[in-house]
């Protein structure tokens, strides 16, 4: 929740999330769970009287891989309408790789929002990773992959703790996967920094920093390497999945989930050549508000 305008920007009030795992079993069936799709009602009814109680004025439901790849989205979208009074925004992999982009972008700091060179944007989703090279706040290209780390979890890694063999075959396919449909359309622009966001990264930030609870004025900025994050592989992958979930600044929901989103994260830096990302705290939710309100950046 924020106020916004679009001489402004951003200036948020309240945040929160929850891991409802929309998708899970989707990869299998094609479909939404009933389950599921109960999870995630909840957690937007949940949020609809939260925002009302704030006094939003609008509230803006966008529905990202999990509901644009489901052969029943129109039932959940539906429901959504008849259950709970709310229009949802079904965005294509393209928009929703703008939409973070320009979440990212509004937490640039000056000197990168005004650098000449490219730099390389990644969003580790449930359902899929967008990756987009930008140059500034300028969009020059992205893809979507369909590697979200709840299908990831659900194909490959079944242990608890880890099993390390079941991980690299993981990570192999990650590997694969990115190799067959980013590298040749975005190496060539040569980016020179990674900036990560959304939750596996903001959480693997937290952690390294050794946070006691979320700050997000610590998250922003904070410099990632692949070293630390190997380390903290190695770390959750040898705790049971309960006590993951313990940890400060690791959601229940997201205590399996981190593992496969480090084989992204590690993949993405390999792939591209670099040793470290910076971490964005802002992202798609906030990308979702700017774009509502007409928020542009800075021109170049």
């Amino acid at each position: 929740m924020a106020d916004a305008d679009e001489e402004s920007g951003l200036h948020p009030v309240h945040g929160e999330q929850v891991v409802a795992r929309l998708g899970e079993g989707l990869h299998r069936t094609g479909v939404l769970r009933p389950d599921a799709m109960a999870r995630a009602l909840a957690a937007v009814e949940a949020y609809r009287d939260r925002a009302r109680g704030f006094g939003a004025e609008r509230l803006l439901v966008v529905a990202t891989a999990a509901v644009r790849e489901a052969g029943n989205r129109e039932e959940f979208v539906g429901r959504l309408a008849d259950e709970l009074g709310l229009v949802v925004r079904v965005v294509s992999g393209d928009e929703e790789a703008r939409l973070a982009l320009l979440g990212v972008a509004a937490g640039l700091p000056p000197e990168t929002a005004r650098d000449r060179s490219s730099y390389a944007v990644l969003d580790v989703g449930g359902g899929s990773t967008e990756l987009i090279v930008a140059r500034g706040a300028r969009y020059l290209a992205a893809v979507s992959v369909r590697l979200g780390v709840v299908p990831l979890v659900e194909r490959f890694l079944h242990a608890d703790p880890v099993d390390w063999a079941e991980y690299a075959a993981c990570a192999d396919h990650v590997s694969a996967r990115l190799a067959a449909e980013a590298w040749s359309e975005l190496r060539p622009l040569a980016p020179r920094l990674l900036v990560g966001t959304a939750g596996t990264i903001t959480t693997l930030a937290a952690l390294d920093l050794g946070l006691a609870s979320y700050a997000p004025s610590r998250v922003q900025g904070h410099r990632l390497t692949g070293e630390a994050i190997r380390r903290l592989l190695s770390r959750l992958g040898a705790l049971h999945v309960a006590e993951r979930a313990r940890l400060p600044c690791l959601e229940p929901g997201r205590a399996d989930l981190i593992i496969p989103g480090i084989a992204v994260v590690l993949a993405v830096l390999a792939g591209l050549g670099l040793d470290e990302l910076t971490v964005s705290d802002s992202g798609l939710r906030e990308g979702i508000l700017l774009d509502a309100v007409g928020w542009t950046p800075p021109a170049d």
